[in-house]
């Protein structure tokens, strides 16, 4: 299958460029995209399956490969590419006298705060081999036998939320979940500060809210005041940052609101592999409310020569050799260096222009020779907004108004050489104005139940800011081939898999 041609993708950037001229603004990101992602346009894959910050470049990888002489490899030159070593500790006292571990960890942990904003003197940050983990340690340590309560505000299903709710119900936490309203999946505001407020004036520790400001999986924003009603209501916050976009920490501060955790993920280069590690910051100031409890998850990094280093079970890797890496070192992080040099205002702005461009393209797009002219995609959560997140979450229709499955659509997305997700939408209520569009909804296909919870199967993409206008007109353009009522039966007679391999008919 052939990309848009050229021409095609210039006459719609002219377009593109007209309706939303802050687009050209934002040009700094082309050539930094330009120069150190070249990957992303030589190797013809759009990366739309995930959302992170990466901390180095892939020029930066290149370089460290490809050394120009064999002194640029030298172990004081080397650049830090690390593994990730898992080691079980009691996070307790680990919290308390774990130290700052070895000085290529401390660089990173130093670096990190400083892109997050966050203090040194307020926060003890450990690293953790992913979201899961961290959200698995939280949930371990913290007190549910006195705050016995967690609230989780999430409309999609994830793995590392399931995982601390699972851990939580072993330790007698009663579990409540925010609603989202259909159609635009906004918090239910009645119902989450029924949960939220007290009901009684006592001082005692009612548990642990988990909040994300924005949705990965629809795009949606919510306001930071519901961690202030919470702390005011006597929760303490953990608030989830892995969905944020770079520079969003900026947008509220977290001299504002001092949540008492705070996980945050990263990974190593942008489009090479979405494998990384977790942050996860506790307050000091809690540090001894936390439970004794031996975490399995916590990690050490350590750079890839890992002959200069030996680690022993459950402490921190100490340098072997006489030649260590100097707390001198001059350690670029130009993942992390790119995003603080463009801000917060240039990269918010190229996200939304495109992405409600994208919206606005899908929603245009209706099935010819229908009476009732059934639209091609069904978007779920906000619609075009100003303050909305780079995340997306919709289904494609055939004519005849059935579901194409999920994960038939993204198969198709990869054969096209766009890596798009899959995701789940749950806790949804509607209203009795949607009663019947809920039957609609509902037996559509793609939806299942989990521990009750009826959840809606979805294609997600996610507008990371290194994405351009290609990307997401070749998503719109793939999306578009639906409209021919026989594509999904040519592409199954097109391709057959055999052996594992991919044959053209």
């Amino acid at each position: 299958m052939q990309s848009p041609c050229l021409k095609e993708v210039e006459q719609s950037i002219t377009t593109f460029t007209q309706t939303y001229p802050k687009y050209s603004d934002t040009k700094q990101v082309d050539r930094i995209r330009g120069q150190e992602y070249y990957h992303l346009s030589l190797s013809n894959r759009i990366c739309l399956d995930y959302i992170g910050i990466g901390l180095f470049s892939h020029l930066q990888l290149q370089t460290h490969q490809n050394p120009v002489s064999p002194s640029s490899s030298d172990l004081h030159n080397d650049f830090p590419f690390f593994s990730t070593i898992y080691k079980s500790v009691n996070l307790r006292s680990h919290l308390l006298h774990g130290g700052e571990g070895s000085e290529f960890e401390s660089s990173i942990r130093k670096r990190i705060m400083e892109f997050m904003n966050v203090s040194s003197d307020e926060y003890c940050m450990v690293f953790t081999c992913n979201k899961s983990s961290a959200f698995k340690i939280v949930s371990e340590g913290y007190p549910f036998a006195t705050s016995r309560k967690l609230l989780t505000v999430y409309d999609y299903k994830s793995e590392a939320v399931d995982t601390m709710v699972s851990a939580s119900e072993k330790r007698g936490a009663k579990i409540m979940s925010a609603e989202f309203k259909w159609p635009r999946l906004r918090i239910h505001s009645a119902k989450l500060r029924k949960m939220v407020e007290r009901k009684r004036k006592k001082k005692k520790t009612r548990g642990l809210f988990v909040f994300p400001l924005e949705s990965k999986t629809t795009g949606a924003s919510y306001s930071y005041q519901w961690m202030s009603m919470a702390q005011e209501n006597g929760w303490h916050v953990l608030l989830d940052a892995c969905a944020l976009g770079p520079k969003d920490m900026d947008s509220f501060g977290l001299s504002l609101i001092r949540p008492d955790f705070l996980i945050c993920s990263f990974y190593k280069v942008f489009g090479e592999n979405p494998t990384g590690f977790a942050c996860l910051f506790v307050k000091k100031s809690i540090v001894s409310i936390m439970e004794d409890s031996t975490c399995v998850g916590i990690a050490n990094l350590v750079p890839e020569n890992s002959s200069l280093f030996q680690i022993d079970e459950g402490k921190s890797p100490e340098p072997s050799k006489q030649i260590v890496i100097s707390g001198e070192k001059n350690v670029e992080y130009r993942g992390l260096d790119h995003v603080d040099s463009l801000g917060l205002m240039l990269i918010s702005t190229r996200t939304r222009c495109l992405i409600n461009w994208l919206i606005n393209a899908l929603t245009k797009l209706e099935h010819p020779n229908t009476e009732t002219k059934t639209p091609l995609v069904q978007i779920y959560g906000p619609k075009v907004r100003f303050d909305r997140g780079p995340a997306l979450a919709f289904n494609v229709y055939d004519w005849k108004g059935e579901k194409v499955e999920p994960a038939l659509v993204q198969k198709l997305s990869d054969r096209n050489n766009i890596s798009l997700s899959l995701g789940f939408l749950h806790h949804i209520w509607f209203g009795d104005k949607y009663a019947e569009e809920k039957v609609r909804v509902m037996a559509g296909g793609s939806v299942k139940k989990s521990k009750g919870v009826q959840e809606i199967a979805v294609v997600t993409a996610a507008i990371t800011f290194l994405a351009n206008f290609e990307d997401v007109y070749r998503l719109w353009a793939f999306v578009a081939r639906f409209l021919d009522a026989d594509y999904v039966e040519k592409e199954r007679w097109r391709y057959t898999a055999l052996n594992q391999k991919t044959i053209e008919v």
